[in-house]
């Protein structure tokens, strides 16, 4: 496929199309929450990795459930403990010996071998577990033994965070954090949407959700976002945004040089720049707008940005702050 603009513009039109079916495959299990869908596609479709944080009983682990199935995706779950190790995750290493006497080392695949993982409660586990992670979510490979094995193609985490139980668990540290594209709060729902969930899931009868996509296919979608225009305007409003994040810049508002410790780096200039293309794709538009940047600009960078000591008593929230940061952007300030 060339890069002309009639080839992309059908390109795009059809990978829309085929989104609509798999937004409409998703809730058929999923209801409500539209947003969380939007924001869960918009990951797979940068090729990235989601930290969906939220309290029990709101679908986490169903929604990865169900986006396994509409995108064609070999799942695997892990439930993180205290007690969980390294090898429980990456695989391990076992002495064998076969029938003539002779022994050899024979690997055995973890749960990380799939295509798409969901980590379980991932503050749960220790930091060492934690970090098992961090190679296979940035170079898509793990080290076991000396020898380097490659993960499959596609493939994506989609942790989730409990934020209300804080005993026994263990605060991600900003290096993994930023592995994540998103953050994704999963919040309650409304009265109507919840008495649709009521009567949806208390019947005798469960809705199903389809395939759509398969990896083949994902990742075609995934090139196909990489190649998607975006104005000259649109890059200065994402760089103008996440340098007013970080207090030592000239352009950073008062508010953020009081209040934030430290903020975005260049990764999230990058996972937005991807971010708002997706998001303009699943919307059936051939480009992304300022719009874009302002809906994502909250799911990129709450998770890469810091609150001073002195914020937190005084309840600011980081919400409050990026929203200062939008309207101290040029362009941004009167968007959506």
């Amino acid at each position: 496929m060339d890069d002309t603009t009639e080839t992309l513009t059908t390109g795009i039109a059809a990978l829309s199309d085929r989104l609509t079916e798999a937004r409409a495959s998703i809730r058929r299990r999923i209801i409500g929450q539209d947003e969380v869908v939007e924001l869960s596609l918009i990951t797979l479709l940068c090729g990235g990795h989601g930290l969906l944080i939220g309290v029990p009983g709101l679908a986490k682990t169903l929604l990865v459930e169900t986006l396994g199935t509409v995108m064609g995706l070999a799942t695997n779950r892990v439930q993180f403990t205290p007690d969980l190790m390294p090898g429980d995750i990456l695989g391990s290493e076992v002495l064998e010996t076969d029938a003539d006497g002779q022994r050899s080392f024979r690997f055995i695949e973890g749960p990380v071998f799939c295509q798409l993982l969901m980590a379980d409660e991932i503050n749960r586990a220790s930091p060492r577990t934690q970090s098992a992670l961090l190679q296979a979510m940035q170079e898509h490979e793990v080290t076991i033994a000396g020898q380097a094995r490659p993960l499959a193609a596609p493939f994506h985490v989609l942790a989730t965070q409990n934020p209300i139980e804080q005993e026994g668990t263990y605060p991600l540290p900003e290096a993994q954090l930023d592995r994540f594209l998103l953050q994704i709060d999963v919040n309650y729902p409304d009265r109507e949407t919840e008495r649709q969930i009521l009567l949806a899931t208390t019947g005798a009868h469960t809705a199903t959700a389809h395939p759509v996509f398969d990896s083949t296919g994902l990742i075609a979608a995934q090139r196909l976002v990489r190649r998607m225009p975006i104005g000259d305007s649109v890059v200065d409003q994402i760089l103008d945004l996440v340098r007013a994040g970080r207090p030592d810049a000239d352009s950073a508002p008062p508010e953020v040089r009081a209040h934030v410790s430290w903020g975005p780096g260049p990764r999230a200039a990058q996972a937005l720049m991807l971010a708002v293309r997706a998001r303009a794709l699943l919307q059936g538009r051939l480009a992304p707008s300022a719009d874009d940047v302002v809906a994502l600009a909250g799911p990129v960078m709450q998770h890469r940005m810091a609150l001073g000591f002195a914020a937190r008593a005084e309840g600011i929230s980081l919400g409050e702050i990026i929203a200062i940061m939008r309207r101290h952007t040029p362009g941004l300030g009167a968007a959506a």
